[in-house]
């Protein structure tokens, strides 16, 4: 009776495994995830320029032909999706910079000041899933992690700092490696900055884009040579993501805002690949009718009629006026213009629909789960968190991703 009672336990147990779409790490064993963030790295860099170490990565996991961003396809609302599987509409980072009726201060990078408040960041991200679930992360680098959001912050994390060097963030995770398996996170953050500085700066067919990609790919093969230096190369899951691609622009491609208003009596949220603005001293509406059709290459909404596949209509943290330019335009004043050095190249830009092929990332995952040699279709880049989660064998919580999407890609 007691042998056919253990065996029904044991069946029981695969079935929920299997349900749950997880399987358990071997005791002693749990997985590592390493998830490297490469901002800016189009989903074709790796077979345009010379990538060897994340190529390497590919063969002996999963690759997509592309990596979908959610709208719109800025840097800080796609990372903090990438973490929590939400689209902007759900975890509130619906641009690079917003302004809140309810919460003071305009939201920016470069003010972090206000982004440091926990009142913008909704959702549950992943080294929050992973601490109600004890386990420990460490986070070089994301946006959000190092603000107190639900009152947490990751386990050992670090203040952004633009100018610190893609080698000591590499340092900083390998010392988090070499942490006796008490104090290791299994969860570790990595942020490179450099492809997407060059991008804006000389275009992403340039040879600028060339070198960092090669800089950034000899830090990831520094860090899998870490790994393998530590033992831990039977444990450790890569999972590579970028945020958005880069399209080329042009000073031939320009929609000059004062053309049609004067930028002085309205509030500019945003201008570049698309234009944020409300009104002041006059009506929405006014303010509507001054740009809607005026350009052909600049599509204007009001912010409650954005179209449905784009998830944000009448947001509250979108201005009252959203207008998109086509791929490769660019919405500036004649002030920025002013300001700007001519001699400069206008190099690239990214924010354009998300639907755009240049908009596209990169996701490579590899590791003992995953398959190896597999080739995927482009994907939406909210199931990542679902994959972050299955590797490390934790529960998430409810979000936007489906596990179904990644389920074929684990061993």
């Amino acid at each position: 009776m007691r042998v056919l009672i253990a065996a029904w336990i044991g069946i029981a147990a695969l079935i929920l495994a299997a349900c749950q779409g997880t399987r358990p790490a071997k005791p002693g064993s749990p997985p590592i995830v390493v998830l490297v963030g490469v901002d800016g790295w189009r989903w074709d860099y790796p077979d345009r320029f010379e990538a060897p170490a994340l190529l390497r990565l590919a063969d002996r996991g999963v690759r997509s032909d592309g990596l979908i961003p959610v709208f719109p396809a800025l840097t800080f609302p796609n990372h903090y999706s990438l973490v929590t599987g939400l689209r902007p509409a759900r975890h509130g980072i619906v641009s690079n910079t917003m302004l809140d009726p309810a919460i003071p201060g305009r939201f920016s990078l470069a003010n972090t000041a206000v982004t440091s408040n926990p009142a913008w960041w909704g959702g549950e991200p992943i080294w929050q899933t992973a601490a109600r679930q004890s386990v420990r992360s460490g986070t070089m680098f994301w946006p959000g992690s190092d603000v107190a959001i639900g009152g947490m912050y990751p386990t050992y994390w670090r203040p952004f700092q633009h100018s610190l060097p893609p080698a000591a963030r590499t340092d900083q995770v390998i010392e988090w490696l070499r942490l006796p398996e008490a104090e290791r996170p299994r969860l570790i953050t990595v942020y490179y900055s450099d492809v997407d500085s060059a991008g804006h700066d000389a275009g992403p067919e340039s040879q600028a884009v060339r070198e960092a990609v090669a800089r950034e790919d000899h830090e990831l093969g520094r860090l899998v040579q870490g790994v393998e230096t530590l033992g831990l190369g039977s444990r450790v899951h890569w999972v590579v993501v970028s945020d958005h691609g880069m399209a080329p622009l042009s000073g031939d491609r320009l929609i000059v805002l004062d053309e049609y208003l004067d930028p002085g009596a309205v509030e500019i949220v945003d201008t570049g690949p698309w234009l944020t603005v409300n009104p002041l001293g006059t009506s929405a509406e006014t303010l509507y009718a001054s740009l809607a059709g005026k350009h052909p290459h600049l599509r204007v909404y009001r912010s409650e009629e954005l179209p449905a596949r784009y998830g944000l209509a009448g947001h509250r943290r979108l201005p009252a006026l959203v207008a998109l330019a086509d791929e490769g335009w660019y919405v500036v004043t004649r002030e920025q213009l002013a300001r700007r050095d001519a001699s400069r190249s206008w190099g690239g830009a990214h924010g354009f629909d998300p639907a755009e092929r240049s908009m596209h990332g990169l996701l490579v995952a590899a590791g003992p789960r995953l398959e190896a040699g597999r080739r995927v279709p482009p994907v939406e880049n909210v199931h990542v968190y679902e994959l972050l989660c299955a590797i490390l064998g934790i529960a998430p919580v409810p979000n936007d991703g489906d596990f179904a999407v990644v389920r074929p890609w684990l061993r």
